[in-house]
C-alpha cells in the first residue's frame, strides 16, 4: 500500500515535502522522487517546519516518514555540495549546510511523539541518518541501507553518533569504515530496521505500530521518549556538534572534491 496523497492543507504541507494526516497520525513524505529524494537545503529546511507544524498539533499523536517513489532518501544533494565548492565563501556554506543537517537530526530525536520510519527503497549516507533519527524503523525487503560517504572522500560525521547510539560500536565501525551498503535482512540483523516486509506493505505496517504507540496519553510518551534518549544517549548533542565539525572540515578536501566529481561523473575516484 503506498502512502495516502499529500494534505491540501498548506499549513502543513509544502513541496519537497509532502504531509497527510488521517486519524491522530501523520504521514511525511519526501517529496523529490525523481532524484532519489535528496536532502537539499531547501528539502531539509521544509522538513524541519513540517515536524514543528506536527509538533505543534495536539490532535497528532504519532508520524510516519517515508519518501515518494522508489527510494526513502539517497542522502545529501551531492550536486547541491559540488556547487558549494565554486563559491567565494565556501567554507562558510560548507559550515551553514553540516550545521542545518545536524539540527534536524536534532530536533529528529528530540521530537516528542513517536517517529517511526517507513523505508520503502534505499537509504543512504544522510539518508540513513534520517532512519538512525526516528525512533524505529520498518522497511522494505529490498531496501537497501549504507553510508558510502568515504569512498566519496567525505565523513559521516553527523550519522556516526547516531549509528553508535542504534547498533553499538563494532556494527557501525563495519558500516562507516567499509562503506559497504547492507540488504535489509542484513540491516535487521545490525538493528538499523526493527522489521520488513514486502515494499507495498511497509507504509501500512508503520501505521499500525504508529497507531500502536497512540494507545499511550501523551504525556507518557513524551517522558518515555526522554528517558530512553537520556539514559542511551545523554551525550548524544555534544557528539553530533563534534561530527559537524569532521565532516565540515572533510568537505575542504581534495580527496572530497575528487571523491564528487567522480561520483558525479560515475567512475572511481582518483585519490590524491
Amino acid at each position: 500500500m503506498a502512502p495516502p496523497p499529500p494534505s491540501s492543507n498548506g499549513s502543513l504541507g509544502n513541496r519537497l515535502v509532502k504531509i497527510n494526516v488521517h486519524e491522530g497520525i501523520g504521514t511525511v513524505i519526501l517529496n523529490r522522487p525523481a532524484k532519489c529524494n535528496p536532502l537539499s537545503r531547501q528539502l531539509m529546511q521544509d522538513l524541519a517546519e513540517t515536524l514543528e507544524d506536527l509538533r505543534r498539533e495536539r490532535p497528532v499523536r504519532s508520524v510516519v516518514l517515508t519518501g515518494a517513489g522508489t527510494a526513502f532518501c539517497a542522502g545529501m544533494d551531492l550536486q547541491e555540495m559540488q556547487a558549494a565548492q565554486d563559491l567565494p565563501n565556501a567554507h562558510e556554506q560548507w559550515h551553514e549546510d553540516t550545521e542545518q543537517y545536524r539540527a534536524l537530526l536534532e530536533q529528529m530525536w528530540r521530537f516528542p511523539k513517536p517517529l517511526i520510519a517507513a523505508v520503502n527503497g534505499p537509504a543512504l549516507a544522510g539518508g540513513l541518518g534520517l532512519v538512525l533519527a526516528c525512533d524505529f524503523a520498518v522497511g522494505a525487503e529490498d531496501a537497501t541501507l549504507g553510508l558510502p560517504e568515504a569512498r566519496r572522500g567525505l565523513v559521516a560525521g553527523m550519522v556516526i553518533p547516531l549509528l553508535c547510539f542504534r547498533v553499538g560500536g563494532a556494527h557501525a565501525a563495519r558500516l562507516v569504515l567499509t562503506a559497504e551498503t547492507v540488504s535489509a535482512e542484513e540491516a535487521m540483523r545490525y538493528g538499523l530496521l526493527q522489521e520488513t516486509h514486502p515494499e507495498p506493505k511497509v507504509w501500512a505496517r508503520a501505521i499500525e505500530l504508529a497507531r500502536a504507540c497512540s494507545l499511550a496519553p501523551e504525556e507518557v510518551l513524551q517522558l518515555s521518549k526522554r528517558v530512553l534518549n537520556e539514559t542511551v544517549g545523554e551525550h548524544l548533542p555534544t557528539l553530533l556538534a563534534a561530527g559537524a565539525a569532521a565532516s565540515a572540515t572533510s568537505r575542504t578536501t581534495e580527496a572530497a572534491a575528487e571523491g564528487l566529481v567522480a561520483f558525479l561523473e560515475k567512475r572511481a575516484p582518483r585519490w590524491p
